[in-house]
């Protein structure tokens, strides 16, 4: 939301006491609170049925928050990076494809340690119109900006940005797919008036523009005439049945 982070609680509950499983995990978070600038400075810890509850702390200029609401028909549909790495990984986690080193290494390590973006969500204050990060995938997470912003986001499915380690894994077809419903990239994608991407690029930022912002409701996928595709899948449901 291109906060400054400031630091976070943990509330650890636990079913037994673990010695090497606690000292694993502090040892991950402390990597992970270092590498944003954070502090632990409370919680609690209980026994019971395991369960991990964070509550991280930032500061913002009043009324440069970015928020899922705010964008404009005419605003370019953004993202900070390369997309369906995480989802390209899982295959490998889940042990359903393999793949040598050079294409797997890069993909897991998406996976296993997944960065923030702060910099780059404090560099779109006072310029992205619109923002969140991508966890649920690409299409499922448009639709909470469309949805907040009371307006319509179109994708285009050649311009996503996909990795070599992606592509070599899925093929195109397969890393498209990835990267438009996979989900737990935390990549951001954001709404940005036009005025203002050719600078933020100079300046190096990763910004890949996928699409735009047009006046209606919902999300819509597009191919390079501009015809609509039907997607086989928008992305992780929180509430979905499970057969």
């Amino acid at each position: 939301m291109g906060a400054t982070p400031i630091a976070f609680t943990l509330a650890l509950t636990l079913p037994e006491v673990r010695a090497d499983w606690l000292q694993a995990y502090a040892q991950g978070l402390s990597r992970m609170a270092l590498h944003c600038g954070l502090s632990l400075v409370g919680g609690d810890t209980t026994r019971g049925p395991l369960s991990l509850t964070m509550t991280v702390f930032g500061r913002v200029p009043a009324g440069q928050a970015l928020t899922r609401s705010g964008a404009q028909p005419g605003d370019l549909l953004c993202v900070g990076g390369e997309l369906g790495n995480a989802a390209g990984a899982l295959a490998l986690v889940l042990g359903e494809r393999h793949a040598e080193p050079a294409l797997a290494e890069p993909l897991l390590a998406h996976y296993w340690s997944p960065s923030p973006q702060l910099a780059l969500g404090q560099a779109l204050r006072g310029k992205a119109s619109a923002a969140l990060d991508i966890s649920d995938g690409l299409l499922a997470d448009c639709g909470h900006i469309a949805t907040a912003s009371g307006v319509a986001l179109a994708v285009e499915l050649e311009r996503l940005p996909l990795s070599a380690a992606l592509q070599g894994l899925l093929g195109l077809d397969g890393a498209r797919q990835a990267a438009l419903a996979g989900g737990d990239d935390y990549v951001i994608a954001f709404t940005l008036p036009p005025a203002y991407l050719a600078d933020l690029q100079a300046a190096g930022w990763p910004v890949h523009v996928v699409g735009r912002v047009e006046a209606g409701s919902g999300v819509s996928l597009h191919d390079r005439t501009g015809a609509h595709i039907t997607p086989t899948s928008r992305g992780y449901q929180h509430f979905r049945e499970t057969p």
